[in-house]
């Protein structure tokens, strides 16, 4: 018969370095979180300037399409016309 495998044996100091690394990682995450909450406010308007601009971009490619359909009718009149 085969020995019966023993395991892993982690000693409480390992499992008491472990916990210290783990708790160093949340306390620097928790840092890292505190300094973006007050940032929301500078989120908020760089959102609302973005809408604003999108907003005042539309008509552009409705001009273009407008003045390309205002030349080929120009273009058009002067060919039959004639």
């Amino acid at each position: 018969m085969a020995t019966p495998d023993p395991g892993v044996y982690i000693s409480s100091a390992q499992m008491y370095q472990e916990m210290r690394s783990l708790h160093d990682a949340v306390t620097r995450m928790e840092t890292k979180l505190d300094g973006l909450s007050g940032q929301t406010t500078t989120i908020a308007d760089h959102e609302t300037r973005i809408r604003a601009l999108e907003r005042s971009r539309w008509p552009l490619p409705s001009l273009a399409a407008l003045t390309g359909l205002a030349g080929a009718a120009t273009g058009a009149a002067a060919l039959f016309l004639r």
